[in-house]
């Protein structure tokens, strides 16, 4: 008797096709433009038709939502788009229609993928339209990432048109500390990055360089002058103290805490106010504050670099429970995996390890700074997600660590091997 196939084996074995015309159209005007568009103030500024282009073609947007769906096909109609997605996505059950319908191709981010590729070279054989970001993953602390190492060869080898939807006050709407739907306003303006002509002139380097300029935006910096006022529900720093984990003034680590509108340490009492606006003012006539939210971050992340470069034997360990995917089953209530083991997670100068159980039985395993460059953040700013042996797991601290894990694991990466490098903009947090 056959086995029954997994949802890993139907999505490998799938056929991909340009979206249905008639469907595609059902998601646009009713789910998008009924259901969901209304719950922002979108501004789109068209510079360049992409509907005017004859043959196939990418999209690219810089990641700042979780729904950046909602503006590229916006943009972009009546051009019928295959999105590419997180390849978790696609075990989660709230998004099956909307998936299926989009024909969306799964993706596991920050590594090679086959099938994926396979999917994508389908649909512009098809005279299709791939819309991706070359980031990876929605931006984490208000502005963007460097785009995933290789992006130049793999838009080089194409050669075919790429067009570019920028958003701008998107991350500000949906925050990756808070889920909420905080309305504000959206500017989306879309331009072609770069012709057929002009992927030849240029090496794989030079468009590398060119895509991560374009998409180089903070919303913090960005709101400081558009000083746009944004829905709060009285709750504008509900969980903010994942990203903002270290207090400016004392240095304390991990004793930060996000209440209404304000984000305060519980060791020395100082911290700041969060206006609708996302500025900050300090709490106490003590407190030292960052100049935005982003700048918090970075600053963060300027202080781990330091830490482990002065330190050849540092390590960072940490109680996580494991999550996985349910082999047969799409997970329900928005999760994106089940709780199937526990134990200690590692970061060092050798790489990322993690010593505990799995199903009941004893598990373990390690990866390098070869094999990893960064986490994924499914969701929110609590917990992270990495890819071992193809399988994907989600690492859930039992303690507010999650950035600082983040940003050890991707300066780790930077220290020792280099491949998906830091941006130009950011060159003062290495000085």
């Amino acid at each position: 008797m056959k086995n029954k196939e997994t949802l890993q084996e139907k999505i490998n074995h799938r056929k991909y096709h340009r979206p249905n015309k008639f469907l595609y159209s059902l998601l646009k005007n009713v789910v998008i433009d009924r259901i969901l568009a209304p719950k922002y103030n979108i501004h789109y500024q068209i510079n360049d038709d992409i509907n005017k282009e004859k043959g196939p073609c990418f999209l690219i947007f810089n990641h700042q939502s979780r729904i950046d769906y909602v503006w590229a096909v916006q943009a972009t109609y009546p051009r019928r788009l295959n999105f590419v997605v997180g390849y978790n996505e696609f075990f989660r059950s709230h998004l099956k229609f909307i998936l299926k319908i989009a024909n969306a191709i799964p993706k596991k981010n920050f590594v090679i993928d086959l099938p994926s590729m396979r999917g994508i070279d389908s649909i512009i054989k098809q005279g299709g339209t791939i819309a991706f970001s070359p980031e990876g993953m929605s931006s984490i602390s208000g502005h963007n990432q460097p785009v995933v190492a290789g992006t130049g060869k793999f838009f080089k080898h194409y050669g075919i048109p790429i067009y570019l939807l920028k958003t701008e006050g998107a991350f500000l709407t949906n925050t990756k500390s808070c889920l909420d739907e905080r309305k504000g306003r959206i500017d989306a303006q879309l331009v072609k990055l770069f012709s057929s002509e002009d992927l030849k002139q240029l090496d794989a380097d030079e468009i590398e360089a060119k895509v991560n300029k374009a998409l180089t935006h903070d919303d913090y910096v960005w709101n400081e002058k558009e000083k746009v006022h944004y829905e709060t529900f009285n709750h504008i720093c509900k969980d903010m103290e994942y990203i903002c984990y270290k207090c400016p003034s004392c240095g304390t680590e991990f004793q930060m805490k996000g209440e209404g509108d304000k984000i305060y340490c519980k060791k020395c009492g100082c911290g700041a106010k969060v206006d609708d606006t996302y500025a900050l003012s300090p709490l106490t006539k003590d407190s030292k504050l960052p100049k935005n939210i982003s700048n918090w971050f970075d600053l963060e992340r300027k202080d781990v670099y330091n830490e482990i470069k002065i330190n050849p034997h540092y390590e960072f360990k940490q109680q996580v429970k494991l999550g996985k995917l349910d082999p047969y089953k799409p997970l329900k209530n928005k999760k994106t995996s089940l709780v199937c083991g526990e134990g200690e997670f590692i970061i060092n100068h050798e790489g990322v390890s993690y010593n505990g159980t799995k199903d009941g039985a004893s598990y373990c395993f390690k990866l390098d700074y070869d094999e990893i460059n960064t986490f994924g953040m499914p969701t929110d700013t609590s917990y992270l997600s990495l890819y071992y042996d193809g399988q994907y797991f989600d690492i859930i601290p039992t303690h507010p660590t999650s950035i600082k894990m983040l940003l050890l694991v991707e300066e780790m990466h930077r220290l020792h091997v280099n491949r998906w490098k830091a941006l130009p903009n950011e060159s003062w947090i290495y000085d």
